[in-house]
């Protein structure tokens, strides 16, 4: 039946769970593709033999185009759907992406993720005043309650310079009181977690 491995594709991105991406499915858009070009190629045949005088083949021209139109649909949506969880990863895990993460990606969408970076970053460092510094706006994406937060090292990290000079050793199990701004991004990465 028409559009059924478009749908499957579809169906894939949304059994996968939420904050993950499953593998790109070459194969799934290589075969959505191929189908495309047959109905395309029988709805050029037919309308040509129309053309020529032959009666009857409207209906099946249209329902190949409607078939057409929901593949293309089907892959637009599987595409912008992806772009959509790469950028929410962006927000969360910081430019740099997990390597499970990366691996299910295609070699479109690193290149995709590694534009958007620039974008944001070159914007982030165009807002923020005159003086220059730009305007982080990964940090704080929920407002803080304190300044201050206390975090535990869920793995050997090695030094932490912070903002003042004062030089932290991230040990596993080991806590610390530090600005959030300082950590935020850490505990994005899975570095520290923040003890409640």
């Amino acid at each position: 039946m028409f559009g059924e491995k478009a749908v499957e594709l579809i169906r894939q991105l949304q059994r996968s769970p939420d904050g993950s991406l499953p593998p790109f499915n070459e194969d799934g858009i290589r075969q959505v593709l191929e189908e495309m070009r047959v109905l395309f190629e029988q709805n050029q045949a037919d309308v040509n033999k129309t053309v020529e005088g032959a009666p009857g083949l409207f209906p099946g021209v249209q329902l190949r185009h409607a078939a057409l139109e929901r593949n293309k649909r089907c892959l637009l949506a599987y595409m912008y759907n992806r772009m959509e969880r790469l950028r929410a990863m962006r927000w969360e895990f910081g430019s740099v992406l997990p390597p499970d993460i990366r691996y299910n990606l295609s070699e479109q969408e690193i290149q995709w993720f590694s534009r958007y970076n620039k974008s944001l970053a070159t914007y982030m460092r165009s807002i923020g005043g005159p003086s220059g510094g730009g305007l982080d706006l990964t940090q704080d994406l929920k407002p803080p309650k304190s300044l201050y937060i206390e975090v535990r090292c869920l793995m050997d990290h090695g030094e932490f310079e912070t903002d003042d000079g004062t030089i932290l050793l991230l040990k596993k199990d080991s806590q610390h009181f530090l600005q959030r701004s300082q950590c935020e991004q850490l505990i994005r990465q899975g570095v520290l977690e923040h003890i409640l």
